[in-house]
């Protein structure tokens, strides 16, 4: 019964690095060409369907927020107990995260239709691009039950070190999306044109049978033996250890998701069209965040079973690999986002304003980037050595308070231009990424000397 688990806490760190971030790289890499694909065709129906996929995207952020630190917290529990080989706890623990996943994805359909309009207005949003934008978020959030069983279902592969599978998902969902996105778009035979909502709906159909996928190989795995109809009758001391280790975490993605909003608001002082060439430009900034996703994936599930297997040694070293190769892989994708910013934003649209402010927020998120790897390991190790407020608290800083602080300074007081607001946030991030960087080590240091 051992093998229901991969053994994370034996063998050479940086293979299994190597191991568990690749596929999550690929299976991301295609994830974020689907949401170019996205943008791609939404610019192809208006600008004003552009601008309302950018600006709607904090809203849309609350779903990827809780269903993510829902994922990440059970994933962070599951592994710890694999670690200590505890197998039926962390069979019980997925039985129940997908209850979670359920109540949660009904929350969240029924507050994200009613506020999505609100904070829309509320970002000073054109009317005709407040039209797609309703069209397209609607769907999204009537669907949201999809999501949240996906990521959740997932958990049972990523906690054993299973990142292939959801990889497969993801780049299935590419090619699918290429070929729903017309059709729901245009219309073909029977089905009828559906414009922005037909967006809405393809990612709704790829992420459906990317769940059915995910469903069978989980039940390819020993979990089954585990697993039974009662592990299904919601139990109140297991919601509540999801809840307080998950909650830390979608709280902290909805932090940054605020965040977003945060910065929509002040890129939206300018125009919409800010807004729209903003919103192209952070998609295609997140091709080169993919081997950071990869790196926090592995992290969190070798920090979680070693730390349940209280190898803590291990922990160190795999904290300062992970960090190295993350920064050295955005020192690189930021001279490749640099030179290439103006004819990115020439892919996206052909309005000169959009490729304008897109290509000047690329420039400077060139120099941003390779902080970045800091903030999103550190909150793997957080997550694994169960101490998820520590990122909250992090992320509540640097995507809100300080952002909120100095760009309204900045923005009302001085008058400051488009590029000069980015350039307060690349100040921002590289002074509190050094910190937390101090922080995660010492940390580090403080419970191998608690424990030696």
């Amino acid at each position: 019964m051992a093998n229901l688990s991969s053994d994370l806490t034996v063998g050479k760190i940086s293979k299994l690095i190597r191991i568990i971030a690749i596929p999550a790289v690929v299976g991301t890499f295609f994830q974020t060409l689907y949401n170019i694909v996205d943008v791609k065709f939404a610019g192809m129906i208006s600008p004003y369907a552009l601008t309302g996929l950018a600006k709607v995207f904090p809203v849309y952020f609350v779903i990827i927020a809780l269903s993510a630190g829902l994922s990440i917290g059970a994933t962070a529990l599951v592994s710890n107990y694999l670690g200590k080989k505890d197998f039926n706890r962390a069979s019980l623990l997925f039985s129940q995260s997908i209850i979670v996943a359920i109540m949660s994805s009904v929350f969240v359909g029924i507050f994200g239709v009613y506020l999505a309009p609100i904070i829309l207005k509320f970002l000073n949003t054109d009317a005709n691009t407040f039209v797609f934008a309703i069209d397209y978020i609607n769907v999204i959030f009537i669907g949201s039950i999809i999501f949240f069983l996906l990521v959740v279902s997932n958990v049972a592969l990523t906690a054993r070190g299973d990142t292939k599978s959801y990889r497969n998902v993801l780049i299935f969902g590419f090619f699918l999306n290429i070929f729903l996105n017309p059709l729901f778009i245009y219309g073909f035979g029977p089905i009828p044109a559906m414009g922005v909502s037909g967006i809405a709906i393809a990612t709704l159909c790829a992420e459906f049978i990317g769940l059915i996928y995910i469903l069978f190989k989980v039940l390819k795995t020993e979990i089954k033996d585990f697993v039974s109809l009662n592990c299904f009758i919601p139990k109140k001391d297991m919601i509540i250890e999801i809840l307080k280790q998950s909650m830390p975490t979608s709280i902290s993605m909805i932090s940054v998701g605020l965040g977003i909003f945060v910065l929509f608001y002040f890129v939206s002082q300018y125009s919409d069209v800010a807004a729209g060439g903003y919103g192209a430009g952070v998609r295609f900034e997140q091709l080169f965040l993919l081997p950071i996703i990869g790196l926090n994936t592995s992290t969190l599930a070798l920090v979680g079973q070693n730390y349940g297997a209280l190898k803590f040694n291990r922990i160190k070293e795999i904290y300062s690999k992970t960090i190295n190769i993350g920064v050295s892989a955005m020192l690189l994708g930021g001279i490749v986002i640099y030179f290439s910013s103006g004819s990115v934003m020439g892919f996206f649209t052909d309005d000169p304003e959009q490729i304008y402010y897109g290509s000047q927020y690329l420039k400077i998120a060139a120099f941003i980037g390779p902080v970045y790897p800091i903030f999103f390991i550190s909150g793997a190790l957080f997550q694994g050595l169960k101490k998820a407020h520590y990122q909250t608290v992090v992320n509540l800083l640097r995507m809100i308070i300080f952002p909120l602080v100095f760009l309204t300074i900045g923005v009302k007081y001085f008058d400051i231009n488009f590029k000069e607001m980015f350039l307060i946030l690349l100040l921002i991030n590289w002074i509190f990424g050094l910190l937390v960087l101090f922080f995660s080590k010492r940390l580090i240091t403080q419970i191998i000397s608690k424990n030696n």
